[in-house]
């Protein structure tokens, strides 16, 4: 097979919702030699761009790299798709579309595990505006009240990252927002302040009805810069090493395979990992940074004995299901005449249901009267199924799912071999800690208490799933195993940390200890993993990575 060796001063490995932004960034300076690599394909995939289409994007080796997770004693020996996006755009293209920071306690308690005030919730809010282009701020002005300083203070207009209201709203999925302030949860208007606590509509990343991508968002503006190029279908094997003068191990570049040839790409200034929080510690365990008896047993000699691919922490969701007497999704997606009006509404009118995020009504609350802050988020949807991939039920009903928001379950991403080729073996760990099961049952109890609120009676609730005949918390813990499903929130793999923490791989800039010219900039270096979703909180990653591999910190 032939070798070709191509030079550039910054190779980014992953273009999705961290790489698309850093491309950006880096290459901003034309100065700036930069390389993008994915190992997908272009995000030309009609389903991506409509947001509905998540539904063929997910599980289609199209656009996702299409991994499980082992068999999990938590999910009573379950195993779970893990899907992972594998397009320009990364998970951002097949995700769904929910913008959410987190809380302002998230990043602060980044700051005080790193040692490094520049992760605290203030210096992060201006990372997450620097690239915000917010509705509340379109015209310049709150249209409710017309004046903007309330909203101007907490977010950005004029960036590429468009946030929007959803296109559609459910008179049930209004009822519950109602029974949730029934039960003490306040409304809110916005989940983004730094404190998401209340019930309300979700915000998404869309623009007039279209999914809005990090790809259309940081590449298309700039493909027409000649220092910045592109490849995709272009997979990575491994990184490539010499001795720095400091006599540390010195990352050069990759060894990528792309069209059928192996490649050698040299970086003169700096590789950044930005493949995700399952793919980046894969290559970097390829590479002979990882747990030294691991690397072994495949084989493969140690550069850095290190805990990567450890720490892996993700949103597990329980969804339940309940019967009602309204109109539903179910209905309308189950009759040739719903289809077609539903088509019909998108066509004309960027609207409807082909236009809506997989969750449209979302809630922030305590699981119970004892915690300290909001540990649990809820994903209402007006329509039910008994897995995902599947038809909806017959008939009518809606579905509660619920996460738990601050797992204490750790797991791990661990490779199978020493060829890229192999999927890693990606073990979540889910409900292993009784924290963990007290948080399942406590929150199944709990969308049970909203459901028989007045606000609901009218449609008569009845509980399909989990079932009324649990009651006991270990009954629903175990429930809890049997019907819960991952939110595909996976973070902290390759966790960043204070130069004395030995769990952490990367120190607080996000370098690889005890290596040069190499940084992992993606989900997987959170230390705790964010209070929402965490599609937002990586492009904001980017954005203060960017600010410090440019001025060479």
């Amino acid at each position: 097979m032939s070798q070709e060796v191509a030079s550039f001063d910054y190779v980014v490995v992953g273009a999705g919702s961290a790489g698309c932004l850093l491309a950006n960034r880096l290459s901003a300076d034309p100065s700036n030699r930069v390389l993008l690599i994915e190992a997908g394909k272009p995000d030309n995939y009609h389903w991506i761009h409509i947001p509905v289409g998540y539904l063929y994007c997910i599980g289609n080796p199209r656009a996702d790299w299409m991994y499980s997770t082992q068999p999990d004693k938590g999910l009573n020996g379950r195993s779970l798709l893990y899907p992972r996006g594998k397009t320009l755009g990364g998970c951002s293209s097949i995700n769904g579309m929910i913008y959410m920071r987190g809380q302002a306690r998230d990043y602060d308690n980044w700051a005080a595990l790193t040692g490094e005030e520049a992760w605290g919730w203030d210096a992060s809010l201006r990372d997450f505006m620097a690239h915000e282009d917010h509705h509340k701020l379109d015209g310049g002005a709150d249209p409710a009240t017309g004046d903007n300083s309330r909203f101007s203070d907490l977010h950005g207009h004029g960036g590429e990252w468009r946030v929007e209201k959803q296109r559609l709203r459910w008179e049930v999925l209004d009822s519950f927002a109602r029974a949730a302030t029934q039960i003490g949860i306040p409304a809110s208007d916005d989940f983004n302040t730094g404190d998401n606590s209340g019930v309300g509509y979700f915000d998404v990343n869309q623009k007039s009805g279209w999914r809005w991508n990090t790809s259309k968002a940081f590449l298309r503006p700039v493909a027409s810069r000649p220092n910045l190029t592109v490849w995709t279908e272009a997979q990575v094997e491994r990184l490539t090493f010499d001795t720095g003068l400091d006599g540390m191990p010195r990352c050069t570049g990759v060894s990528l395979h792309k069209g059928g040839r192996l490649r050698q790409v040299q970086a003169l200034r700096e590789t950044i990992l930005s493949a995700g929080a399952v793919n980046s510690p894969q290559i970097l365990q390829l590479s002979g940074i990882g747990p030294a008896d691991l690397l072994q047993s495949h084989g493969i000699t140690p550069l850095r004995d290190a805990p990567v691919g450890e720490n892996l922490q993700d949103h597990l969701q329980i969804r339940a299901v309940f019967k009602v007497k309204a109109r539903t999704l179910n209905a309308l997606a189950n009759s040739f005449l719903g289809k077609a009006r539903i088509g019909a509404e998108y066509l004309f009118r960027r609207s409807g249901p082909m236009s809506m995020a997989p969750s449209q009504l979302g809630a922030f609350t305590r699981s119970g009267p004892g915690r300290p802050h909001a540990n649990l988020e809820y994903h209402v949807q007006p329509l039910s199924l008994e897995a995902f991939g599947e038809k909806l039920h017959a008939f009518p009903a809606i579905t509660v799912s619920v996460c738990n928001l601050n797992p204490t379950s750790r797991g791990h991403v661990r490779i199978a071999s020493a060829d890229f080729r192999d999927a890693p073996l990606i073990s979540p760990n889910y409900l292993a800690t009784d924290e963990d099961r007290q948080v399942a049952a406590e929150s199944l109890k709990q969308v049970r208490q909203i459901m028989a609120q007045p606000a609901m009676a009218g449609y008569q609730p009845e509980e399909y799933k989990p079932g009324i005949q649990y009651q006991s918390d270990q009954e629903l813990a175990r429930l809890a195993g049997d019907i819960a499903t991952t939110i595909f929130h996976p973070a902290g793999t390759v966790k960043m940390g204070r130069a004395d923490d030995s769990s952490a791989v990367l120190d607080p800039h996000l370098r690889v200890k005890g290596v040069g010219g190499l940084r992992v900039v993606d989900a997987s270096i959170m230390p705790e993993i964010t209070s929402g979703n965490t599609n937002s909180p990586t492009v904001m990653i980017a954005e203060k990575a960017a600010r410090w591999i440019l001025a060479g910190q």
